[in-house]
């Protein structure tokens, strides 16, 4: 039995679901990954599927409609779909994000209005923080909602980096108001901006131009979203209250760092996988590849880096579950789980030797989705800012 990613302590319900993925992504994921990828195509029958299984209502609670399930166990999903494909994690990803949001800070009437839809799939959210001139300063949002006179907003400005942001009829937006605070911070809200699904105008002053052409991260979009005097009501106001945005975001950035984590363990897992099989089938010299110390080491280090990245996400997640504080944890599990699954698949792809580069095998599409795993969700370098001030806050040098 192999004995990588195995997770202790889970109770049957977890264990339950987890088969059930497990078997959704070897029978209907991994089979068809390679040709929707080339194509660029999106996965609808793949979604269609995970619809059916409660995927995108895993952590939304029984109430509205959910399965009222954990952050790990919903992390531990996404790895699993991650192995299959990265992109298939995605469509999933930043509508956990907005669901959590409107979960931990949504009002009671947003929570009925939305997030019986989003358990079910019908209604799917997209998280914009990002603006085109904009990287990790996000401080430096330009997008402005200006208040009217009936209460109401309007919204100017260019979001980018939406994923889902064609298929998405949710959008969690964040904007500078004029909330007369002291703190470029306090002057942020989250808008919970509604449109329909699809490209062009698809709301009032809203538009979607297309898709983000990329290297990998194919079949799941990736757009801009340009609004233009886009009208909002106060009521679409995450919380009911302006001034906001910025914590509500980063408490969604958190839990999203978890899933991105989660994502690279994923690809590591699979990267793994093809690189052990593929040492034991190529023989050169007389006998697997596998058996020439050189690949036999690589392989080793391979399994352990799959290893301790799981390990690390585990925890995290874990943490979250249990109400503590993990900004720390998520960072480290998202830093070391990014690395490493950037580090086992090139280890593979160098197994595959040649072969590695054709189209034909699978380890060339995880080379190139693996790179975004190093950007998503804050890059390396923010994820050090923030593990290493919160070193340097825990220890303290006593003068």
């Amino acid at each position: 039995m192999p004995r990588l990613c195995e997770t202790e302590g889970l109770d049957d319900i977890q264990e339950e679901i987890l088969k059930a993925v497990r078997e959704f992504t070897n029978e209907r994921i991994i089979p068809v990954a390679q040709e929707l990828e080339h194509a660029d195509e999106y996965p609808t029958e793949i979604v269609e599927g995970l619809k059916e299984l409660g995927v995108f209502g895993l952590m939304i609670p029984e109430e509205y409609g959910g399965l009222g399930q954990s952050l790990l166990t919903y992390a531990l999903c996404v790895e699993e779909i991650a192995r299959g494909w990265m992109s298939v994690s995605g469509v999933i990803n930043t509508h956990f994000i907005v669901a959590y949001m409107v979960m931990q800070h949504g009002t009671e009437e947003q929570k009925q209005k939305y997030l019986p839809q989003m358990a079910t799939g019908e209604m799917r959210g997209a998280f914009s923080m990002s603006e085109p001139g904009l990287g990790s300063d996000v401080a430096a949002v330009a997008t402005k909602a200006v208040k009217q006179d009936d209460g109401s907003y309007k919204i100017t400005g260019s979001k980018m980096w939406l994923t889902n942001g064609g298929e998405s009829r949710l959008v969690a937006t964040l904007c500078k108001t004029d909330e007369g605070a002291d703190s470029v911070y306090k002057n942020m809200t989250t808008f919970l901006i509604e449109k329909e699904a699809g490209f062009g105008e698809t709301a009032p002053g809203l538009t979607i131009p297309g898709k983000i052409d990329k290297m990998g991260y194919k079949g799941v979009e990736t757009t801009e979203m340009v609004l233009d005097g886009h009208p909002v009501r106060a009521d679409q106001i995450l919380g009911g209250e302006p001034g906001k945005g910025f914590y509500q975001m980063m408490d969604g950035v958190e839990v999203g760092r978890v899933n991105v984590a989660a994502r690279a363990c994923g690809l590591a897992w699979r990267g793994f996988e093809l690189g052990v099989e593929y040492a034991q089938q190529r023989e050169t010299f007389g006998k697997p590849i596998a058996q020439h110390q050189a690949i036999l080491f690589r392989i080793a280090e391979m399994a352990t880096k799959v290893e301790v990245a799981h390990t690390m996400m585990v925890k995290a997640a874990r943490m979250k579950d249990t109400g503590q504080r993990m900004d720390v944890e998520a960072g480290m599990a998202k830093m070391i789980a990014s690395e490493y699954a950037h580090e086992v698949v090139e280890d593979s792809f160098r197994i595959h030797g040649g072969y590695g580069y054709s189209k034909e095998y699978e380890i060339e599409r995880l080379y190139r989705e693996v790179a975004f795993m190093l950007i998503g969700e804050g890059t390396t370098d923010i994820q050090k800012q923030i593990i290493g001030k919160a070193m340097l806050k825990d220890y303290k040098t006593k003068s």
